[in-house]
């Protein structure tokens, strides 16, 4: 079991790797460094973070690479999130090869680091949320999480994933595809709203945890 899922784990990260590198090379060149950079900030940590599941805790592991939705609505919302990161990679490579616009240096680097960041965060959210599914579904013996990060919002996984996201355009020096990407806020509200659904329905206690953690995605705003 465990040597199947380090095959399916190592099978979806190089597709993934192989995937972004024909999103951007073919068409941006391979003298771009920024992009380079960008590969190594999201690879990197994703791989150390894939090896610390494997040994810490497998069954969280097999659980993120789970991506088949069940709810209708998000299978919608996983279309959206897909044509909008190609979109994002195509145009960023559009971008380097014909020079239309671009962030200052710092804001590159700035970016990376805030990236850096929220990952961090993405880490703490693992840590602290053992049925954290990649998919919307309630798990056999689920409980609420209502500590750490969960007792500031009720997603903190989606909080650091919009950090992750907006930073990434940045990283590859489009402005451009930085407004394309603001397009991902609307998509996680829409999977955000569907998903407490299924949550207030099936999670025994998600109901109260609401009333004790106010705020889905950012404090004091919503």
């Amino acid at each position: 079991m465990t040597g199947k899922l380090f095959i399916s784990a190592l099978v979806k990260y190089f597709s993934g790797v192989i995937l972004l590198w024909l999103l951007l090379f073919p068409i941006g060149g391979r003298d771009w460094t920024d992009a380079y950079i960008f590969m190594g900030v999201l690879f990197v940590p994703m791989f150390i973070a894939g090896l610390v599941m494997m040994v810490k805790d497998p069954g969280l592991l097999k659980e993120r690479l789970d991506m088949k939705e069940r709810e209708s609505e998000q299978k919608t919302v996983i279309l959206i999130s897909g044509i909008l990161f190609v979109l994002v990679f195509v145009l960023a490579a559009l971008n380097h090869r014909y020079g239309w616009m671009h962030f200052p240096v710092w804001a590159r680097r700035a970016a990376a680091v805030i990236f850096l960041l929220a990952y961090a965060g993405y880490a703490e959210v693992l840590r602290e949320n053992r049925w954290l599914s990649r998919t919307v579904k309630v798990q056999e013996g689920q409980e609420v999480v209502d500590t750490g990060m969960y007792g500031i919002v009720r997603h903190p996984m989606y909080a650091v994933t919009v950090w992750l996201f907006l930073s990434m355009p940045v990283m590859l020096d489009s402005p451009l595809s930085f407004v394309i990407m603001l397009g991902y806020i609307p998509v996680i509200v829409k999977r955000i709203l569907n998903e407490e659904k299924v949550l207030r329905r099936e999670l025994k206690g998600y109901e109260e945890y609401t009333q004790k953690v106010k705020y889905r995605l950012l404090p004091m705003v919503w």
